[in-house]
């Protein structure tokens, strides 16, 4: 889908900021940054990310802060009060 049409749909632009305990220095954390289009609450892009994380690589997640904005609203929205040509 494309990013206007994921909009329209109501996805939103989503940014988690991950902290995960470093494979060879478990006391150590280090941060990571994901941003994509996803829905509000369930966020299920980013579940899938957090499942395939688990799954795969090996920082064990120590934390995850979520923001999301509506990039698009209903006010953003409207008919051209004038259609016409130059010439």
């Amino acid at each position: 889908m494309a990013d206007l049409e994921r909009q329209l749909f109501d996805y939103r632009l989503t940014t988690a900021q991950i902290f995960y305990h470093m494979p060879d220095h478990v006391h150590l954390l280090q941060e990571y940054v994901w941003q994509d289009y996803d829905l509000a609450p369930q966020f299920p892009v980013l579940q899938e990310f957090l499942l395939f994380w688990n799954r795969s690589l090996e920082g064990r997640l120590h934390s995850v802060y979520i923001a999301e904005r509506k990039l698009i609203t209903a006010g953003d929205l409207r008919f051209a009060e004038f259609e016409g040509h130059l010439e």
